[in-house]
């Protein structure tokens, strides 16, 4: 059963789709976010989250105090989940969007994002998912951060212009990666 672990909607039960995600387990996101926390990377946060299956990362960021959350799937029955668990939290600051993770990197988004969980299946190309950022940063905010997780063998793949390893960790079978977003001066993004 997944729960928000921690903040003002603490114990709230989340419904995880039937198929095709693999929901971050509560160990991890306990972790993650006690991380986030000491970074003061969670108040206020305009946060997306890409990949979001149930969308519990990006709950739990709601939960722990960031503004407003976008949620992003293209599985129907994951959409259907994420706006479950969104209206079981009365508030309006989730967003639900249907739509593949690379059509979504390529829209501009009007409020940039200032915390990004990318949780792609184990078995995409972390490549592409990279290639992808490239396109997104039209919608990030200076300084923002990715907390991207992968299968803990996964290897870095080359990160576009802007974006830069931070750190790393691994939790288990679960690594993840925490990437800053710096706008390279005079670009498009800058």
């Amino acid at each position: 059963m997944t729960r928000i672990v921690a903040g003002r909607f603490r114990g709230h039960h989340l419904d995880v789709p039937d198929k095709g995600t693999r929901p971050t387990s509560g160990k991890v996101r306990e972790a993650l976010f006690s991380r986030l926390d000491s970074w003061g990377e969670l108040e206020d946060a305009v946060v997306l989250d890409l990949y979001a299956g149930s969308g519990a990362l990006g709950l739990e960021a709601l939960s722990r105090g960031a503004a407003s959350v976008v949620l992003v799937d293209h599985a129907p029955g994951a959409v259907r989940v994420c706006r479950a668990n969104a209206a079981r939290l009365d508030t309006s600051a989730v967003q639900v969007v249907r739509a593949k993770a690379g059509s979504f990197c390529r829209r501009q988004w009007p409020v940039p994002f200032s915390l990004v969980f990318l949780d792609p299946p184990y078995a995409d190309d972390p490549q592409q998912v990279a290639d992808d950022l490239e396109f997104l940063s039209a919608s990030l905010a200076p300084q923002a951060l990715l907390v991207w997780e992968v299968e803990g063998k996964s290897q870095l793949p080359t990160l576009p212009a802007g974006f830069e390893l931070e750190s790393e960790r691994k939790w288990g079978q679960t690594r993840v990666w925490f990437v800053g977003f710096n706008p390279i001066e005079g670009s498009v993004e800058a």
